[in-house]
């Protein structure tokens, strides 16, 4: 019978005490946020009341191993589909348009996003995918490399189709996703190397296409009007200042006035709707400068690291190939929600994971690191046994 110590000495403390300080930076950025700006709502409680609903979340799907989250991830992946095309179907008393995307369940105050689960969902699913693959093909050829990079690319666009009309900062994140799980796969170059190289040309095409003649993409891919003027207001911000461009000319002055060190906490001068989710990186930038901002960054890099260490130690290959797509996932959020406050990148409406405010993407990435508490909670767990 395992003891309590012998329980505790299963989790992994240093990924708790890693999101214990996001939640403390997440707390701290949105009680300014909240004070400074035009809402009655009391933020951190709700923002507190996702983290703990969070940690249920992570407690219960810590206890599933590796061959449990496998045989479950076709139906979490099912389930996921279902969740988005009822979204698509459902009248607008239920699924309203915020913000000129209908990415949400309204159901009185509670909203949910179905696409922040998804992305998790399909992290099982491609990892499942990828072991059974090898399992059945141990000798690889071209050929069967070719099979896994079909069958990587099927998996994703099912969800990727139900959102890229929608929501086009989730779909870059499906997008993230299988690109890196493409990329551990363990595929030849032979293959990767023009992959890559056609999805370099893709891109650049796209963006010819946005600048030169958007038509295009409006006709054939659904994409939509306000999606465009984020480019057009991410390469000139200051033309289009009243309307797109507000968000990041807004941004750009609240993170350079805070300088070296800030102005302090709850001492905002710029005023930037919508501050506590998307933009809560301008938060912290004003009121703690470019020290305040560092030591966030270093929180997610530490946060890659300790992931990484995970992926490269774990001696079993879904757990590996789970990391790498968690990884993915973390790492473009936070690549993309910096860059979008300071003007890197275009505005596409990402969060930055477990500080913007939001239920669903607190809840979503809860999930995420459940999966990866899971690593060693359940490879431990046989070193503990009276058996052994």
């Amino acid at each position: 019978m395992t003891s309590p110590n012998q329980n505790s000495s299963r989790l992994d403390f240093g990924l708790i005490l890693i999101l214990l300080m996001m939640f403390v930076v997440s707390c701290v950025a949105i009680y300014s946020a909240q004070t400074t700006g035009q809402y009655g709502s009391n933020f951190v409680l709700k923002q507190t009341i996702y983290y703990i609903i969070g940690i249920v979340i992570v407690f219960v799907v810590i206890r599933f191993d590796s061959d449990q989250l496998s045989a479950m991830s076709w139906y979490l992946y099912g389930f996921g589909l279902l969740m988005l095309i009822a979204l698509i179907l459902a009248p607008d008393s239920i699924a309203p348009r915020i913000n000129g995307a209908k990415a949400w369940f309204r159901f009185g105050p509670l909203s949910i996003q179905p696409s922040e689960f998804v992305k998790a969902f399909l992290i099982l699913t491609l990892s499942r995918v990828m072991v059974t693959h090898h399992q059945n093909n141990p000798v690889k050829t071209v050929q069967s490399d070719f099979m896994l990079l079909i069958k990587l690319g099927l998996v994703t666009l099912g969800p990727l189709l139900l959102v890229i009309k929608e929501d086009l900062g989730t779909s870059l994140v499906f997008i993230a996703i299988l690109l890196a799980m493409i990329f551990v796969s363990g595929i030849s170059w032979k293959i990767l190397g023009p992959l890559f190289g056609s999805a370099t040309a893709f891109i650049v095409g796209i963006f010819y296409l946005v600048l030169y003649n958007p038509m295009v993409l409006e006709k054939y891919l659904g994409v939509k009007q306000y999606q465009f003027g984020r480019i057009y207001s991410w390469l000139d911000p200051y033309s289009y200042e009243s309307s797109t461009g507000f968000h990041l000319t807004r941004s750009l002055l609240a993170i350079g006035s805070g300088q070296t060190a800030g102005k302090g906490f709850g001492t905002r001068e710029v005023y930037l709707p919508e501050s506590h989710t998307d933009f809560i990186f301008s938060i912290i930038g004003e009121e703690f400068g470019f020290i305040g901002a560092s030591i966030v960054v270093s929180l997610f890099f530490l946060l890659v690291y300790h992931l990484t260490k995970l992926s490269l130690n774990t001696k079993i290959p879904y757990y590996s190939y789970m990391c790498a797509g968690i990884i993915a996932m973390i790492t473009f959020h936070v690549f993309q929600n910096i860059g979008m406050t300071i003007g890197l990148l275009p505005i596409t409406g990402i969060p930055l994971p477990f500080i913007s405010y939001g239920g669903s993407s607190l809840m979503g990435g809860m999930f995420a690191m459940g999966l990866v508490f899971s690593i060693t909670y359940n490879e431990r767990r046989y070193m503990f046994s009276s058996d052994n």
